[in-house]
């Protein structure tokens, strides 16, 4: 850790690539707040992209391929010399490593004006990187136990290949094996490594309040169950979506990923809502995996699209801005405690997530809702960059490690 902190103070250039998770949590935040001001108008015909995908493909390729893989680049980067003891990349091999996720977006945003399979190699270059520098730094730090976190990544990169080979096939890819296959290996990344950090962030902060009921150790013989029955119920979603064994299973899945959930002692954490919203952002996976269980045995019920965005706004959009907002605060030496700030932003994407499922419920009050819910995302995005945006391209690095 001190020649951690040592290298990010040895870097003289900009602050914002002095560590990982900079660079792409801001990068996210500002692409998910974009992203979302051009979809809104893009719904109503308004907005025309130079882009090669459908307007739908787009704008489910951007947030799962654009935002989360920004994401999921900076926790990696940010996590990979802690997991491994090995030195951080900074400087500008991770300016680098930015400006590629740059020209991805740029790529599939004017793809129209190129190739498919240029397209296609200018957007898996960032993902490809990211796998080969991380999985170098896990190899070389012996640091087997997370060998698992990297081929989730390498199936996420895998899909999407397949998204980009859909949309050049001119396939309707918004609802296509590739976002299939990405979406249940996101989820699978929150179930893994969610399954870690919640019960040991609870358990640390409910220690230092003299403990009472704690969270029941994670990876035990409940929680593998219960992970081999939610990679069941995704690889089955993967392959058959619209088959009723899918369906049940889905709900198995969703009724074990509550019980696991429920014996973190979320409850008792009401206190400090910068935990809390780690428990609330992991409930919307079994939400998800419920939503989509009961819509593919009872079509209609929910619909699709809305179920589906359980999962994509609700698990994934909200565990990743828990993780971004507690990261940020812990790297740079902030205590970690949500302020009103912070708190407005959980909030805002709260109202996006509901908003959105509501218009697949009623479609009479679609065009409303998805206003409603755009606006609220980014109020949430908009807000990070905001909030934490001073903390990512001015404040020096501390040596204090994140808790």
């Amino acid at each position: 850790m001190t020649q951690t902190a040592d290298r990010m103070r040895a870097w003289k250039g900009p602050v914002l690539f002095s560590y990982g998770f900079r660079p792409f949590f801001l990068g996210a935040a500002i692409w998910a707040v974009l992203a979302m001001a051009l979809w809104l108008p893009m719904l109503s015909g308004a907005v025309t992209l130079p882009t090669a995908f459908d307007p739908v493909s787009w704008h489910a390729h951007e947030f799962l391929f654009g935002y989360l893989g920004a994401v999921v680049a900076g926790f990696l980067l940010t996590a990979v010399p802690n997991w491994t003891g090995r030195l951080p990349i900074v400087g500008w091999p991770l300016a680098g490593l930015a400006a590629l996720w740059l020209l991805g977006r740029l790529a599939v945003a004017v793809s129209a004006w190129f190739a498919p399979v240029f397209v296609a190699l200018v957007d898996l270059a960032f993902p490809l990187a990211l796998a080969l520098t991380t999985g170098r730094e896990i190899v070389l730090g012996r640091n087997w136990r997370n060998l698992i976190v990297l081929g989730m990544v390498a199936v996420f990169t895998l899909a999407n290949a397949v998204f980009h080979w859909e949309a050049a096939r001119l396939d309707y890819a918004a609802q296509g094996a590739g976002l299939r296959i990405g979406l249940a290996a996101a989820i699978m990344m929150i179930a893994v490594i969610g399954g870690r950090i919640v019960p040991a962030f609870t358990r640390n902060w409910l220690m230092q309040r003299r403990g009472g009921r704690l969270p029941v150790p994670p990876m035990q013989g409940f929680d593998k169950m219960a992970l081999a029955v939610l990679l069941a119920a995704l690889l089955l979603w993967t392959a058959a979506p619209a088959h009723a064994l899918t369906g049940a299973v889905l709900l198995l899945a969703g009724a074990l990923q509550l019980l696991r959930l429920a014996r973190w002692a979320g409850d008792r954490t009401m206190a400090e809502p910068l935990l809390t919203v780690l428990h609330v952002g992991y409930l919307f996976l079994p939400l998800g995996a419920l939503a989509l269980g009961a819509e593919t045995l009872a079509p209609g019920l929910v619909g699709m699209a809305a179920a589906q965005h359980v999962w994509m706004a609700g698990a994934v959009g909200l565990m990743t801005l828990a993780v971004m907002t507690r990261s940020t605060l812990g790297h740079t030496g902030k205590a970690l405690t949500a302020g009103p700030g912070t708190v407005a932003i959980y909030a805002a994407i709260v109202i996006a997530v509901l908003g959105r499922v509501a218009a697949g419920h009623w479609p009479e009050a679609a065009t409303a809702l998805h206003v409603l819910s755009g606006l609220g995302w980014i109020a949430a995005f908009g807000g990070y960059a905001i909030v934490y945006g001073r903390l990512l391209l001015l404040l020096r690095p501390r040596p204090r490690p994140a808790g």
